[in-house]
């Protein structure tokens, strides 16, 4: 007999539109219902449908998805989408999120060459957090690397807990391409962590993007530890499915990553001396 999906409501597990790529964002929602995401958060990219706002309210409306977050289109891919003004498409992306319901806005440090940006990134970020009650949270980044040699493409710090930011979104792929310890990264960001971006990674030079548990990140000790962390942003499945052979199989590893992230934010939840979900029966 099947066993019945464990959730634990306190944090949503959603989807990145990103996972699909590259499906369009209109499957990523298609997908997210019918594998019974929470949500999904939307990155904004060159696809037209995900720089829609009317756009993506009538896809989360049809397929009773609920948009969680938005990310900031600061990709090398999306330099001119919304504008080639960063803090136009950060302005963009609030009004975005405010119009859609969704409580975070993810955004990149800036690249080293966006120096005027770079400058006042930090401050820059302060301000507009403090004109909405949506969240930006600022995520970690990594050096690139060609060979032995290293490149700091990212300003103020690619390691963003260096700076002082009031949120956080932690990126366990981009941790693994840091080489740099998630549970250590996550320690330093404190009750300052608002977001989480899901994902494995092996410690190559390449961003991989691994569905949980095929890599070497701690994703089940991170997912544990939030739900007893008082945590109260949401994990979002962030993987990437490009060699995907079918659409079955891009499924297939979607329905995987989902029922990981829940299976370990359920059994912290059920540790001797965790927190009791309410309605709960006590053992």
């Amino acid at each position: 007999m099947a066993q019945p999906v464990v959730r634990t409501p306190e944090v949503k597990v959603a989807l990145s539109t990103a996972s699909v790529y590259p499906e369009s964002t209109a499957t990523a929602f298609e997908i997210a219902g019918r594998l019974g995401y929470d949500g999904v958060e939307v990155m904004v990219w060159t696809d037209p449908v995900s720089q829609d706002i009317e756009s993506l309210r009538r896809l989360s409306d049809y397929h009773g998805v609920p948009i969680l977050a938005v990310h900031a289109p600061c990709l090398l891919i999306t330099q001119r989408v919304w504008s080639t003004n960063p803090w136009t498409k950060l302005q963009r992306a609030r009004a975005a999120a405010e119009k859609l319901g969704a409580s975070a806005v993810v955004v990149h440090p800036p690249f080293r060459w966006q120096r005027n940006y770079a400058r006042d990134f930090v401050d820059g970020i302060w301000r507009m957090a403090d004109e909405t009650d949506v969240r930006f949270a600022v995520e970690n980044m990594y050096p690139w690397r060609y060979r032995d040699r290293e490149m700091l493409a990212y300003a103020p710090d690619w390691d963003v807990t260096n700076d002082d930011y009031r949120h956080f979104t932690v990126d366990l792929s981009h941790t693994a391409t840091a080489r740099s310890d998630a549970l250590d990264m996550i320690g330093r960001m404190g009750d300052r962590l608002a977001h989480v971006h899901l994902a494995d990674g092996s410690g190559s030079g390449k961003d991989e993007h691994l569905v949980p548990g095929r890599g070497s990140q701690p994703c089940a000790e991170l997912l544990e530890r939030l739900t007893t962390s008082g945590f109260d942003g949401h994990v979002v499945v962030e993987v990437n499915t490009r060699r995907a052979m079918s659409g079955a199989e891009r499924e297939a590893d979607l329905a995987e990553a989902l029922a990981f992230t829940r299976q370990h934010l359920a059994t912290a939840s059920r540790m001797p001396g965790a927190p009791r979900t309410p309605g709960t029966p006590r053992p």
